[in-house]
């Protein structure tokens, strides 16, 4: 990556939820930015840590004994390992990071959510 990325630009550019973007690279992480709506599905990811930075809206983290909101400009690292679902009432822009080859749905397939390929912005 040669170029500064704006994210306004880059979440103009789609409107589909629950497919993340590839953003850039930081050793071996992957940057995403995604847009979502609803409820996600109940997964965890074994080998990583997940960041969560909301750039436009709100969302709430759910764990099973309890929930994290968070607002535009807040961010929070879901450890590895821990069971949870991503929830917002209205839509959501988001930048993720996470370690590269991390599917979205964790440990879960889902027909509708599991994205297989992140095209990059």
């Amino acid at each position: 990556m040669n170029t500064p990325v704006n994210l306004a630009q880059a979440f103009s550019t789609f409107h589909d939820h629950w497919r993340p973007r590839l953003a850039g690279t930081l050793n071996d992480y992957v940057i995403k930015i995604v847009k979502f709506q609803g409820e996600f599905v109940w997964h965890k990811h074994d080998d990583t840590d997940e960041l969560f930075l909301v750039h436009k809206g709100e969302m709430i983290v759910r764990f099973r004994d309890r929930d994290v909101p968070l607002k535009a400009g807040e961010l929070f690292v879901i450890p590895k390992g821990v069971e949870h679902i991503t929830v917002a009432e209205n839509e959501c822009e988001a930048l993720l990071i996470e370690l590269a080859g991390t599917r979205n749905t964790g440990d879960v397939e889902d027909p509708d959510k599991t994205a297989t390929v992140e095209p990059s912005i």
